[in-house]
């Protein structure tokens, strides 16, 4: 696991590390050519430099977040903002489905929105793939 992974995971509740920890263990069992690295204060993974997944800490549980996740049509996935991105929040990592996880890690890689230009796009997503 990347350290500033690691280090993000060590700072949270023992629930809330265990359902990270599980977390990053699946992600980069199922994405091992993607960049992890912390951004925006939170462990992100990256194919292209594109942001792909990722999760954080909220008041009452762990959020895991797929950026072009809307677009993956999951009915374990909630909307999240108002771009592409959907969510699924745990509270204890028996929730933490990996048949589920696998199957939307692998869309993940096939299913992306352009992230990584909205700025110079000025806020309009393209479909990469």
């Amino acid at each position: 696991m990347n350290k500033d992974t690691q280090e993000y995971n060590d700072l949270l509740s023992a629930e809330d590390k265990a359902i990270s920890d599980l977390l990053a263990k699946e992600i980069n069992r199922n994405l091992p050519e993607a960049e992890n690295k912390i951004w925006h204060r939170h462990p992100v993974w990256f194919l292209n430099g594109n942001p792909i997944v990722g999760y954080s800490k909220l008041k009452n549980c762990v959020r895991l977040l797929f950026w072009s996740g809307q677009s993956f049509e999951e009915d374990g996935l909630q909307v999240e903002g108002s771009f592409k991105a959907a969510e699924v929040r745990y509270t204890s990592v028996e929730q933490v489905n990996k048949k589920d996880l696998k199957r939307w890690l692998e869309k993940s890689k096939v299913i992306q929105w352009d992230y990584k230009n909205i700025v110079k796009r000025k806020g309009v997503l393209e479909r990469l793939i």
